[in-house]
Parts: C-alpha cells; structure tokens; sequence
C-alpha cells in the first residue's frame, strides 16, 4: 500500500491535511483524526479519477524530498506536521483464494460477520486491511503533536471496505 506524505496544520477545532504530490487534494475536518480519514478518502478518489481519465498515479516521494519542495509549503514553525496519508485502491478484480482455518475459528468468523452485516470475505478483507494498515503505519509514523492518527486509519479503511464491492474467500466469487 503506498503512503503519500501529507502536511497537517491547525489548531482546536479546524484542521487541514494536503498533500503536496496531488496537488488540490486536501482533507479537513475538527480534529487530526477526522482531517486525515477525509484526507484519505479524497486521495482515494482523486487517485482514482486520475486513472479513469489514463493519467498515471505518481509514486509517493520521500518526506526528505517534500520537505526540501518550496512547492511542498512545509513550515515546521508554523506548527505544521508531517503525515502518512495510504493510498487505498480497489483493482477491480476477485481472486481466488483456498485457505485453511481451525472449524471453530471459522464459526467464530462466520458469527462476527453475521453481526456486523458482513459477508466472510469482507470480514476478511477488513481484517487484513486493518492489519496491514496497523503495521504500515508503526513503520512510517509521524506523529502530529499528540494525535492518534491511526484510529482516522482503521475507521477509514473500514468505510471504504464496506462501501466497496465484497467478493468470496474463492477467487471469483461475489
């Protein structure tokens, strides 16, 4: 899953996160946390956009280089922070996928599932992406003044699981 580093600035209750290698893509909101979860949808989207319209999606640039870009407008003293914004894609396609589980595992799966209104694949998927995100984020964190960004992480993937096409453990079932 790329990161894109992105800049967060504000105070109290108005906060902003952009991110200097979209340019015009920005998110916001009343705390750190919901600016980076609406930072992340809309890279999601414009991502997206970009690549329905054939333009390629730029690898994410290194903080050293996006701090070093005057474009970037990074300004530390003015109590900007830098953070990591993922990149979360869907590829358009199903997979196959045989795994082997404990019984009572998979009944425990399976119940969980029911009762968060979800198939076992996109039980799965969450879970997955919610661990990946987890291990991604300890690795590249930068945190900004004293705000867990991760939780903004682990709803936002969620949403956008749920909101998203839901496929079957076997590849090519939905």
């Amino acid at each position: 899953m790329a990161q894109y580093v992105g800049i967060l600035d504000g105070s109290r209750d108005v906060w902003g996160v952009r991110i200097p290698d979209f340019p015009g893509c920005h998110g916001g909101g009343k705390t750190p946390d919901t600016a980076l979860a609406d930072a992340i949808s809309a890279l999601r989207e414009f991502a997206a956009h970009q690549m329905a319209k054939g333009a390629e999606i730029m690898p994410p640039r290194a903080l050293a280089e996006v701090m070093a870009d005057p474009a970037a407008d990074f300004d530390p003293s003015a109590g900007e922070s830098l953070i990591m914004v993922p990149l979360l894609l869907d590829r358009g396609r199903s997979v196959k996928a045989n795994i082997s589980l404990d019984a009572g595992l998979l009944e425990t799966i399976d119940e969980e599932a029911e009762r968060r209104g979800l198939t076992r694949s996109a039980f799965f998927t969450s879970a997955a992406l919610d661990k990946i995100a987890r291990a991604d984020i300890e690795r590249h964190r930068v945190k900004p003044r004293n705000a867990d960004v991760s939780q903004a992480v682990e709803r936002q993937i969620r949403k956008a699981v749920g909101s998203g096409k839901q496929t079957d453990v076997k590849r090519g079932r939905r």
